[in-house]
């Protein structure tokens, strides 16, 4: 690289629940910088999921926190050109990389959901994930597949 990496920028925790992780997962459900209406319906969403839970020893936001963990991919395909080919190579993630890609997985399968509002949506994916169901673990399970089919060519990783 030309310059030096960015600096990570210190996140502060959300005013409700105290944690970090749940402002990230709001910067990125956040629409054209409408943060407080990406925490509304983050909160929302807690609180639906606060309802329908079959567990009730965890916590919503625990429940949030087990979905998350199920979207997780471990492996993923990269590609890279040897001589004239290009070959997909799986490679182990970073665990910075695993949280923001399900992060924004997650987002993107709540947003193509059907349910009448955002929080809704997103109550109904939580839900879903935590079961290890839904269109978001799919992925990472493709994602999984993806590496496994690859695996062939993980000699080419260096």
């Amino acid at each position: 690289m030309r310059k030096r990496a960015a600096k990570k920028r210190v996140l502060l925790p959300d005013p409700k629940f105290n944690d970090q992780l749940v402002t990230r997962f709001v910067n990125n459900l956040m629409w054209a910088g409408k943060k407080s209406v990406a925490f509304k319906v983050f909160y929302d969403a807690i609180a639906i999921v606060e309802e329908k839970k079959e567990d009730d020893e965890k916590t919503a936001l625990e429940v949030w926190k087990d979905a998350l963990s199920n979207v997780m991919p471990q492996v993923e395909v990269r590609s890279r050109r040897v001589g004239g080919a290009t070959f997909q190579i799986p490679m182990q993630i970073r665990p910075d990389r695993k949280v923001s890609m399900a992060i924004k997985w997650m987002i993107l399968y709540t947003r193509k959901r059907n349910e009448k509002t955002m929080a809704q949506r997103l109550a109904a994916e939580i839900l879903a994930a935590a079961k290890e169901e839904g269109a978001a673990v799919k992925k990472r399970v493709d994602t999984h597949k993806m590496a496994e089919a690859n695996k062939a060519f993980s000699h080419f990783r260096f």
